[in-house]
């Protein structure tokens, strides 16, 4: 991630920023002209200076009551209170959170004390780390920055903001992973220990496999965020079938890049800048990325004729889905990336073997409803390129084997989905009911399809008639 050590024209990026919606313009002048202060908050900030597309936005206000931000929001359209008991307002048809100043008294429940005359300082310090805690105003276009976060975005730094209000929220642990990937940033020394041994329990599910989405979806580089928390002494409790692959042996013939962790830290990485069609195709080729290769965990052995891994595949299959569970709760993710780790090698045993259109025609169904031959092939690319032996970066390169699997599949018209069956329950009422036995001939019907390239329904349905009789 590249950004410049010099502040940007500060009022030039935040008037780009809030032009996209102009009743940001006219509520910040209300709250002024109500002797209140509007300053843009949080991420938005950082990500001005990261040089990133600033999506979400939160306005802090100060110097007003909430009552008072109330009125005035109002005035521009509905107002929902969900979040007033916490200090925030938000406008309906406004993506935006407008909130007071606040502090939290310590433990997992929280007292939320809301003051509009709190300081900067004080207001700033419940963010997790420096590089959040820093604030806009939107009328002076002044850089508020009490905790140095602009110091430590140039360089390149994660820092607590508070080093005790920091392990009172479990979630920031997973919030560095995901920053670490994110913004290839380092934490410091102190922060480290922090993460090293805060107490994890009590993090929702469904808080955790956020971050890991950011982690993955947003990451050039989301090994990082896993390796650290490798160095950190972390992994095996948190994912303990991916620490389970640290020291794993490989063939140097096929593996110079070292142990099964490493490749797998590299595959990932070069999942992470492929094409995609969708951010929910490129998730699960991410989870099956940093997958595929569990299995060599508990399948390596090592003798005279050097390493051999039999069956990793089919034990990463087992193991995939263990570890996605430490993770994700998404059924299509805990029913896709599976199959994609059991058939991760076929594309090369197809072109090597000189597989028929019928078996790519078999894979995709086996594939089927929610991964492709396509996504199969981004697979392999991403564990053929995880093999670098000069550093951590991923190779760049293209395989004649994948892109000939990915023409092959493409000339048997199953790359993005498989063979729909030409046989269908309604043309075979006339002679079997619904029930198994239909079922049955339907497969049957569908097998010979695949198989034999026959796609004329009534031979279909009198081959497999016959069959049955």
């Amino acid at each position: 991630m590249q950004f410049s050590n010099s502040k940007p024209n500060l009022q030039k990026s935040v008037q780009e920023i809030i032009a996209r919606e102009p009743k940001i313009v006219a509520i910040v002048q209300k709250i002024v002209e109500n002797n209140g202060r509007a300053l843009l908050v949080g991420g938005a900030v950082r990500d001005i200076f990261l040089g990133v597309p600033v999506k979400d936005l939160d306005i802090e206000v100060y110097g007003i009551s909430l009552l008072q931000l109330e009125q005035i929001l109002r005035s521009f359209g509905v107002v929902s209170a969900v979040g007033k008991s916490f200090g925030v307002l938000r406008l309906h048809h406004l993506d935006i959170d407008w909130s007071l100043p606040r502090a939290d008294s310590s433990g997992r429940k929280p007292q939320v004390v809301v003051d509009e005359h709190m300081s900067f300082e004080r207001a700033f310090k419940r963010r997790d780390l420096t590089i959040n805690a820093m604030g806009i105003d939107l009328t002076t276009y002044e850089l508020i920055d009490p905790y140095h976060g602009f110091r430590d975005v140039c360089d390149k730094k994660l820092r607590a903001t508070d080093l005790r209000l920091f392990v009172e929220d479990p979630l920031r642990f997973y919030r560095v992973m995901q920053f670490i990937g994110r913004f290839e940033m380092t934490p410091d020394v102190e922060l480290n220990h922090l993460c090293s041994t805060m107490d994890l329990r009590g993090i929702s599910s469904e808080r955790i496999e956020e971050e890991f989405e950011k982690l993955l979806l947003k990451s050039r580089r989301p090994s990082l965020g896993l390796r650290w928390m490798k160095d950190i002494g972390r992994l095996a409790e948190l994912l303990p079938e991916l620490a389970a692959t640290v020291g794993i042996q490989q063939d140097a013939r096929w593996h110079p890049e070292g142990d099964v962790f490493e490749h797998s830290m590299q595959s990932l990485d070069a999942a992470a800048v492929l094409a995609y069609d969708s951010e929910e195709q490129k998730l699960v080729v991410m989870m099956a990325a940093l997958c595929h290769d569990l299995g060599k965990a508990t399948t390596t052995q090592i003798s005279h004729e050097g390493i051999t891994c039999y069956g990793h595949d089919i034990e990463g299959e087992k193991l995939c889905v263990s570890f996605l569970k430490r993770i994700t709760r998404k059924n299509t993710l805990l029913e896709t990336v599976p199959k994609l780790v059991r058939y991760h090698m076929q594309p090369v045993h197809f072109v090597r073997g000189d597989a028929k259109p019928s078996a790519y025609k078999r894979l995709a169904r086996k594939l089927a409803p929610h991964a492709t031959l396509k996504m199969l092939a981004l697979l392999a690319l991403a564990d053929a390129r995880g093999c670098n032996p000069q550093g951590h970066e991923p190779l760049i390169i293209k395989d004649p084997e994948i892109e000939a699997f990915i023409r092959a599949a493409h000339d048997a018209q199953v790359e993005h989905r498989p063979e729909e069956p030409v046989l269908k329950g309604r043309d075979l009422l006339d002679f079997v009911g619904p029930g198994p036995r239909m079922g049955a001939l339907l497969q049957e019907a569908y097998e010979i399809q695949l198989e034999e390239g026959i796609v004329d329904k009534d031979v279909l349905k009198q081959r497999v008639l016959r069959l049955k009789k």
